[in-house]
């Protein structure tokens, strides 16, 4: 794997890419379970993979604070990690072939290890030299300009 350049968005990571790219595969293959699954297994399955793309990019959003990035991803992991369960469930109810399970576990198991390895160097996405997305808010103004539509501050006693 080559050298990455700066990642402006959780849309950039790799992790982020591979668990897109198999909640879609999951997607394809879940068209072929049964109807009474429907509201069952096939619906766990997909929202179990939709999820780590989706927890992914909350701990995008919360990497200013280490501790909240941290649960984000390990919140990832547990789905994929519930995605696995629901795979081998799917395997045991020959839903899927042992070939097409064993191609999605080794695409989970891939996405743990990506997630593992950025809680393990966390500090490297986190901290307060994270670059912020959008300038600070005007409405913050020390000491704001006076200007002639401004209503006088007036005391208790009504004087200015």
């Amino acid at each position: 794997m080559g050298n990455m350049g700066y990642v402006k968005s959780y849309r950039d990571l790799f992790v982020y890419q591979e668990a897109r790219a198999l909640s879609r595969e999951i997607f394809m293959l879940s068209k072929r379970f049964p109807k009474e699954e429907a509201y069952s297994l096939t619906d766990q399955v997909r929202r179990s993979s939709r999820s780590i793309g989706a927890q992914i990019a909350e701990a995008w959003a919360k990497r200013r604070y280490e501790n909240h990035f941290i649960s984000k991803l390990t919140d990832a992991d547990g789905e994929q990690q519930e995605t696995q369960h629901w795979i081998e469930t799917a395997l045991d109810c020959d839903y899927l072939s042992q070939k097409e399970a064993d191609v999605l576990l080794d695409k989970c198991q891939r996405i743990g290890r990506l997630l593992g390895s950025m809680i393990a160097k966390s500090g490297q996405f986190c901290g307060t030299s994270a670059i912020l997305r959008e300038s600070a808010p005007e409405y913050f103004i020390e000491n704001p300009p006076i200007t002639d539509n401004r209503l006088p501050i007036t005391t208790e006693e009504g004087e200015p």
